[in-house]
């Protein structure tokens, strides 16, 4: 049989080598997309990418007849053999954790979960915690010399792209100025501080991001260079961050994917990983394009964590849903999500629509706004792991997805999502500043889903969460559309003052009729963050501002959404 186990093993690798061949494709072509201002097509490119593990998966699984005559590999007791035969040929590869979840979504994909072990694939990683470096040079040093002009300089030379700089002068002056603001006077000074940066540059949607550290007598900064390209003018810095908790947003799990070329992906994470400490390597593994590694990842610290700790699900604070029933454990920074077996009478979908728009969510443009989902099937845990009223309540709402197996717990389906403070849950104990600033986060939040053609529908603040960060950010998927789908109405006057006074609207109301007038009783129970909120978003009860925001989406226009704090005056702002 070893001769049919080295087959098996050849064609899934050999697939696996056809998706890492297509994905670095579309990664490449992020640079002339920037290059030449092709907005659109870097958005269709996002999706694409994301598309292809799945397309190549099923490929791949689909062709093993060709090379398994004897149907080898829908056995199940042949899988631990096929898996030491691709553990020979994947010993030496740099992108070898790739290909072990690879090898996962080719055996998932043929058999049943029940008979996943970590002898028929690899639940946890044969790869080893410290590897000697590739060799493979993944950084370019710059030293200073004591003129931080002359590093800048330095810099923007290399990075330079086929399309001119706006202005080159004025950006290396930024540069600097800004490098005064985030280095200590000692730094400057540093004839040998050091900019070490990663040479692939990192694209996501119209933004192009220089990533690197800043080296000093054993200190370090981040150093993240933010680049756009305003097509006409040229590409300009937009701005310098040094400050590791804006780095992190940038690195969010509520933004797309970035296009970066990885040849060594377990270097690029770790590099980063060095820059932001607080940042789990899944989130970073997803962050760079591969979401099914750091799914992986994020398995395998779940399962060490109920291994290692007493923590026991529970349900997650806030109102609960009418559709979707949350619990998750207090010491992992994560909500589970399952839906529910039936839904509040007001919710008038079915359970198909709800998986098609957390999909929906997953492809598209996240612009910092909404959270990054990982869609489960088949969770196992030991039942003495939820609290008892936790388990209750999970196996009454919804009792075709939650299966009691003697002493383990079944989750047929479920999601998972970073927890977050619910925004209703974060006001009530907020700060008059937290306060404004919350409702004004809020409100800029729903303006940037606006811009990226979502319309969250269900805008309540409990479908809101509050991040480390303070960012708002917004969580609950059942009822978004796309914005150019929805028919923004102003409310028609009354006729006569019976009409007015009537508990019935006087006025037909279509499915994808949505009038923004309304918002504001709908919304806000305090009446004092309902006027704080008006005076700061009052055009969100217009119906003319989403008329607006949807013409300029229909118009072809892809408007600017900007993940950090800029150093110069908006441009395009939503």
């Amino acid at each position: 049989m070893s001769n049919s186990y080295e087959r098996i093993a050849q064609h899934i690798i050999d697939g696996f080598d056809d998706y890492r061949k297509r994905f670095r494709q579309l990664t490449l072509g992020a640079r002339a997309r920037f290059e030449q201002a092709r907005w659109i097509d870097i958005q269709d490119a996002s999706t694409a990418r994301i598309n292809l593990y799945e397309e190549c998966v099923d490929l791949t699984a689909d062709s093993l007849g060709s090379v398994d005559a004897e149907h080898t590999s829908m056995q199940v007791e042949s899988w631990p053999g096929i898996r030491q035969a691709y553990i020979d040929l994947i010993d030496q590869r740099f992108d070898g954790e790739l290909a072990e979840t690879w090898f996962n979504s080719i055996f998932c994909r043929l058999h049943q979960h029940d008979e996943i072990s970590d002898q028929t694939m690899f639940v946890h990683s044969t790869r080893p915690l410290t590897r000697p470096p590739s060799h493979i040079p993944l950084t370019r040093g710059f030293i200073s010399g004591g003129s931080l002009d002359d590093l800048a300089r330095q810099i923007l030379d290399e990075f330079a792209f086929e399309v001119p700089w706006e202005d080159y002068a004025r950006d290396r002056q930024l540069v600097v100025d800004q490098l005064k603001q985030g280095l200590p006077d000692w730094a400057q000074l540093d004839s040998d501080l050091t900019a070490e940066m990663i040479q692939s540059v990192f694209y996501r949607n119209k933004g192009a991001y220089l990533v690197g550290r800043l080296l000093s007598h054993g200190e370090q900064w981040p150093f993240v260079l933010a680049l756009v390209h305003k097509e006409n003018q040229g590409i300009s810095v937009d701005t310098l961050i040094t400050d590791e908790s804006e780095v992190s947003i940038i690195f969010s799990f509520t933004r797309s994917y970035f296009m970066v070329d990885a040849p060594v992906p377990c270097e690029v994470v770790g590099f980063i990983k060095r820059l932001l400490p607080g940042k789990h390597i899944a989130e970073l593994y997803t962050a760079i394009g591969f979401y099914k590694q750091g799914k992986s990842e994020f398995y395998r610290s779940l399962i060490d964590h109920l291994a290692n700790n007493e923590d026991r699900f529970m349900m997650a604070p806030g109102v609960r849903g009418m559709v979707m029933s949350v619990f998750t454990l207090p010491g992992f920074s994560t909500v589970f999500k399952i839906i529910k077996d039936r839904f509040a009478p007001s919710k008038n979908i079915e359970r198909s629509t709800v998986i098609e728009k957390y999909r929906l969510v997953k492809r598209h443009d996240r612009v910092g706004r909404m959270a990054d989902t990982q869609e489960f099937s088949d969770f196992r845990f030991p039942r003495d792991k939820f609290e008892p009223e936790c388990l209750a309540e999970l196996l009454e709402v919804a009792a075709s997805t939650v299966i009691e197996e003697g002493d383990v717990i079944l989750i047929r389906h479920c999601w998972t999502e970073r927890r977050m403070i619910p925004l209703n849950i974060y006001l009530e104990n907020a700060s008059e500043t937290q306060t404004r600033e919350a409702l004004y986060d809020y409100g800029k939040s729903i303006k940037e889903l606006a811009a990226a053609n979502i319309f969250p529908g269900d805008m309540l603040l409990k479908n809101f969460g509050v991040t480390r960060h303070g960012r708002v950010v917004f969580y609950d998927y059942d009822e978004i559309s796309y914005l150019t789908e929805v028919n923004f109405r102003h409310i028609p006057e009354p006729m006569y003052p019976e009409q007015e006074m009537s508990g019935e609207p006087w006025y037909s109301v279509g499915p994808n009729d949505v009038f923004p007038e309304e918002f504001p009783v709908f919304l806000f129970a305090d009446i004092k963050h309902r006027r704080l909120f008006i005076s700061m978003h009052g055009e969100l009860f217009d119906a003319d501002y989403w008329k607006g925001m949807q013409d300029k989406i229909r118009a072809g226009l892809i408007i600017d959404v900007y993940p950090y704090r800029r150093s110069k005056p908006a441009r395009n702002e939503p």
